[in-house]
């Protein structure tokens, strides 16, 4: 077990302040972790997503991204290939850290949380992330190779017109909330 962990087991078990502490770090850390998996993760049904999210989504996405840009059959077809063999490797992975998030919620609610439990489990979704991280970077330069240069400039500016428009949508969302 690492040194940090046993000081903040430590602090932790000395004083209620420390308990406090620890406590509320593991429940960030953990929201924190549960919330970028479902935004980041490939057919969790994000919608916010960028283009990894819109073309691993399946083909009806892959069909939107590609209207706009004249792609031609044979683009799609290579394109939809593409992300359907990394949508169906991802599979597994997926089903990996839907377990790992359902772990961590019954460490959360447990009567005492376990905190080397709690790490343990944020270094294994970590793990999953990076893993489709990497397969999903490996899809997008895959069908990177197949578009034009023209095609993928106008990808972006569509990615980047359809962050900016989800920023907006997030700020308006932000100030309808009410104060606390």
């Amino acid at each position: 077990m690492s040194e940090s962990l046993n000081t903040a087991r430590s602090v932790a078990t000395t004083t209620p302040r420390g308990l406090r502490f620890v406590l509320l770090s593991m429940l960030v850390a953990t929201s924190a972790t549960v919330a970028m998996s479902a935004w980041a993760g490939p057919g969790h049904g994000g919608r916010h997503g960028g283009p990894d999210t819109m073309m691993f989504g399946g083909g009806r996405g892959v069909d939107r991204m590609l209207d706009g840009l004249n792609a031609t059959d044979a683009q799609r077809t290579q394109i939809k290939q593409i992300m359907g063999a990394a949508r169906n490797e991802l599979k597994p992975t997926r089903e990996q850290q839907r377990a790992l998030r359902e772990k961590s919620m019954q460490v959360f609610t447990a009567p005492t949380v376990d905190a080397a439990a709690a790490e343990s489990l944020r270094q294994q979704m970590q793990q999953l992330r990076d893993t489709s991280s990497r397969r999903m970077l490996q899809a997008m330069l895959d069908a990177s190779r197949v578009l034009t240069p023209e095609q993928r400039t106008k990808l972006g500016e569509r990615m980047k017109q359809r962050s900016e428009a989800m920023q907006e949508r997030m700020q308006r969302m932000e100030r309808k909330r009410p104060q606390q």
